[in-house]
C-alpha cells in the first residue's frame, strides 16, 4: 500500500465503564472496497462513528495524512447511517439531499452556485441517478436512496465513504446495483467500508474484510478472513457456526 487514505491506531470507545470498542487498528488505501463484518452490538456502528468524530473516542485517526483527532468536522469522510423508515419521509429533493454535500466550501449563509449544482448533477450520474434531482425522497426504493447519500458523498468530495448496512432491507436488483456502483467507485479511486451481514456477498463481492467484536478479528482477503477459525472468533461458536463453516468450505 502506498500512503493511506485513512489510517486508524489503537482505536478504543468507551460509555462509563463499558468499553465499546478497544485497540483496534488498521489502513486503507485509495479505491478499496471493504466489507466491515460482525455480529449485531459488535461495535462496528461504533467504529464508523468514532472515526468520523461522531462520538468521544481513544486513539488516533487520521486522514490523507491529517491527524484529526481534535477535529469533529472531517469531511474528508462521509458516514451513511443504516437506514430507517424516516428518511423516506423527510420533505427534500434529491437533488437537496446531494447539494448539502457541498456545504464544506462555502458558509451556511450562501447559496449553492452553479459550480455546487453541477457538482450535485455529476454525483447523480455516477450514481446511476441521472436527473433525479427533482424527485422527492419519499418516490425512492431503498436502493435508490441509498445511492442518493452515495451522491451526497461523493458532493462532498469525501476521500472515504463509509456505509452502515446499506444493502440491509434492500431487494436483490438493488443490491447488486448498489454493489456495482461501489465497485465503479472504487475503480475511480474512492475508498467505501460497507458493513454488512451477508458473509456471502463479502467473499464474491469485496477485495478486503474487517471482522469486528469489541475489537479488530480478522483483517485481510475474504479467503482469509471468512474461514471457520476467523469466523468463530467473530461470531462465536453458537449455533450458527454450521452456517460459518458451510461458507468458509
Amino acid at each position: 500500500m502506498s500512503t493511506p487514505i485513512l489510517e486508524v491506531r489503537d482505536l478504543g470507545v468507551h460509555y462509563g465503564e463499558r468499553h465499546a470498542l478497544r485497540d483496534v487498528s488498521f489502513a486503507v488505501g485509495a479505491g478499496e472496497l471493504i466489507a466491515v463484518i460482525g455480529p449485531n452490538g459488535a461495535g462496528k456502528s461504533t467504529m464508523f462513528k468514532a472515526i468520523c468524530g461522531l462520538v468521544n473516542h481513544e486513539g488516533v485517526v487520521e486522514v490523507n495524512g491529517v491527524h484529526c483527532h481534535d477535529h469533529t468536522d472531517r469531511m474528508d469522510l462521509a458516514y451513511i447511517p443504516q437506514r430507517n423508515d424516516s428518511d423516506l419521509n423527510f420533505p427534500i429533493t434529491v437533488g437537496e439531499l446531494v447539494l448539502a454535500g457541498r456545504r464544506r466550501f462555502h458558509r451556511w449563509y450562501q447559496r449553492p452556485s452553479a459550480t455546487d449544482v453541477a457538482a450535485a448533477e455529476l454525483a447523480l450520474e455516477r450514481v446511476h441517478l441521472p436527473g433525479a434531482g427533482t424527485r422527492a425522497l419519499t418516490e425512492l426504493s431503498g436502493g435508490q436512496l441509498q445511492r442518493a447519500y452515495v451522491a451526497r458523498a461523493l458532493a462532498q468530495e469525501a476521500s472515504v465513504v463509509l456505509l452502515d448496512e446499506a444493502l440491509s432491507g434492500v431487494d436483490q436488483p438493488s443490491t447488486l446495483e448498489l454493489l456495482d456502483v461501489f465497485e465503479s467507485l472504487a475503480a475511480h479511486g474512492t475508498t467505501l467500508l460497507v458493513a454488512t451481514h451477508d458473509l456471502a456477498l463479502a467473499r464474491r463481492r469485496f477485495g478486503r474484510c474487517l471482522a469486528v467484536n469489541g475489537t479488530l478479528r480478522a483483517d485481510g482477503a475474504p479467503a482469509t478472513v471468512l474461514t471457520t477459525e476467523a469466523l468463530d472468533s467473530t461470531f462465536g461458536s453458537a449455533d450458527g457456526t454450521k452456517g460459518f463453516r458451510a461458507l468458509a468450505d
